[in-house]
């Protein structure tokens, strides 16, 4: 059975400086997997490689069986692959109400979009109360829990979620990564890039470990948060 997403042997460059050296993992469907490392990694320019946003300069991306090197990005949206990124993205000076149209501007099924828009405001309550409010207003919390609800609104099969924690204080972090969950386990499968591996370890079924654009180490996420190499590198266990 082919994986719902393949990245083989990636290689990707900004400049002269090669950010990626023959990366290759497989998402298969339903699952959560997550990729951790520090600071410079890799791990952001992985997401944004499969989301045609940046350009590999060798290897290649399948998704459902297919490739999408020189597919357009919202021609990868359209093919159910969505993208929450680092720093939340948001149109900070329309509502919060239209940055979610905006996360459905693909899709024609208004019954269904009506449906998954009422499901995120329901994952996310915080949201519907601040439906007219401008997205630049709310809280750094807030503007995460729009991100991956407008990401959620074009209904993807694979959610690529970019540091989901990042700056948020621990309750708020709590909170996104219970939803995360919930997410999974309603069925959309998800990679998970998260500075904080301990959470990220907790909710997904495998993990990576990129160091500076190379999969060093790869497992069952349990048996990652138990080994004692990768407890003193990234989850601040000595």
């Amino acid at each position: 059975m082919t994986a719902l997403l393949e990245v083989d042997n990636l290689h990707v460059a900004y400049g002269g400086i090669q950010a990626l050296r023959g990366v290759s993992f497989a998402v298969e469907e339903g699952q959560v997997i997550t990729l951790i490392g520090a600071n410079g990694a890799g791990k952001t320019t992985t997401l944004r490689a499969i989301s045609g946003l940046v350009k590999p300069t060798q290897g290649n991306v399948r998704f459902a069986g297919k490739s999408l090197l020189g597919v357009a990005p919202h021609r990868i949206v359209a093919r159910g692959l969505s993208h929450a990124p680092e720093g939340r993205g948001i149109f900070a000076n329309l509502s919060v109400e239209e940055n979610l149209d905006i996360g459905a501007y693909l899709r024609t099924d208004k019954a269904g979009i009506a449906k998954d828009r009422e499901h995120a405001l329901t994952l996310f309550p915080r949201l519907r109360e601040r439906l007219q409010q401008n997205a630049g207003t709310l809280s750094g919390g807030e503007q995460q829990m729009l991100a991956i609800a407008r990401a959620l609104l074009a209904r993807p099969r694979l959610l690529l979620l970019d540091e989901p924690s990042l700056g948020l204080a621990p309750q708020i972090v709590a909170l996104i990564f219970q939803i995360v969950k919930q997410i999974a386990k309603e069925g959309t499968t998800i990679l998970l890039v998260e500075q904080n591996a301990h959470m990220a370890l907790k909710v997904a079924d495998v993990g990576h470990v990129l160091e500076v654009g190379t999969l060093v180490k790869t497992g069952p996420a349990s048996e990652l948060a138990a080994d004692d190499a990768i407890r003193k590198a990234y989850l601040g266990v000595h």
